[in-house]
């Protein structure tokens, strides 16, 4: 064996490939360090400048008028949490069902085939002409900006993902577990509901969960459907507040309280992202483990 391994290390071959195998760890290692670098450098500087913005009032207190002080960012936190949580209920639904036919009946038709061809193109299709979109077929015809409008738009951007994890995860099942319940007598839906889909729900969770991550923080689809609210409002038949256009507004703004009330909007808006994402990656961990 001794021999054996003396004899390899003086191939040439041997020692080339070993210092390409070595110099392709180090450049992937440096990429790594650059990348994480560059990530730790970001969350650094939002740490820094939005930590002193989180305060009672940024919970309390709507967006303040230009040269006031103080304010806060609760119709805009409200304003979010209400958009976010209507495309959830929107795009859930029916990304779940269009996953569960692609998966099922994708493979053998060509309905399916089409349906996997639009949701792989919506998956990389730039968010403002979603937004544009929704402007153009909704905002246009009703002639005002809407919360409703706002939902639409980021629900038609957290559809495809829904859709592609649902796909995804069911052609992970085994084909004996379908062939199972289809021996004892089970009709197609019910295979694919009650033994398909609660065989992966933790990765179907996880999916909306990183839908709902996606929609969070995007900005373009709401700056044409939304809009703003400086104001406090519930009705969603109406122009409403949200954290992302409010961070867009006020980070370029000349007033000092606007500009620290946008680092705190980012950083809630990045350590809320962040909690979806570790939350999503934990229901799938113990999904695997069990």
């Amino acid at each position: 064996m001794e021999n054996t391994a003396l004899q390899s290390a003086q191939n040439p071959v041997y020692r080339r490939r070993l210092l390409i195998h070595r110099m392709g760890i180090a450049l992937s290692s440096i990429a790594m360090a650059f990348g994480i670098g560059f990530l730790m450098w970001i969350l650094f500087t939002l740490l820094i400048k939005g930590f002193s913005a989180i305060n009672l009032a940024m919970f309390v207190e709507t967006t303040p008028a230009p040269g006031s002080d103080g304010g806060g960012l609760m119709n805009a936190i409200v304003g979010s949490v209400m958009m976010v949580g209507s495309a959830t209920l929107i795009s859930t639904p029916i990304g779940i069902l269009a996953g569960i036919y692609l998966a099922e009946y994708g493979d053998k038709s060509w309905f399916g085939g089409i349906t996997r061809f639009v949701t792989d193109i919506m998956l990389s299709a730039p968010s403002i002409v979603i937004g544009l979109f929704v402007y153009a077929i909704y905002v246009a015809n009703v002639k005002h900006f809407s919360g409703w409008a706002g939902s639409v738009a980021i629900s038609l951007i957290a559809i495809p993902v829904v859709v592609r994890t649902t796909d995804n995860m069911l052609g992970l099942v085994p084909a004996s577990l379908r062939e199972a319940a289809f021996a004892l007598g089970a009709p197609r839906w019910k295979v694919a509901l009650l033994v398909r889909l609660r065989a992966v729900k933790a990765g179907v969770v996880t999916g909306i969960l990183l839908a709902v991550a996606r929609i969070s923080g995007e900005t373009a689809p709401l700056l044409f459907t939304a809009l703003n609210n400086q104001f406090f409002n519930g009705n969603m038949n109406k122009p409403m507040a949200n954290l992302p256009v409010v961070i867009y507004s006020y980070a370029m703004s000349p007033y000092d309280n606007w500009r620290e009330l946008a680092w705190g909007g980012a950083l809630l808006i990045t350590f809320s992202v962040l909690g979806l994402n570790i939350l999503s990656r934990t229901l799938f961990n113990q999904k695997s483990q069990h």
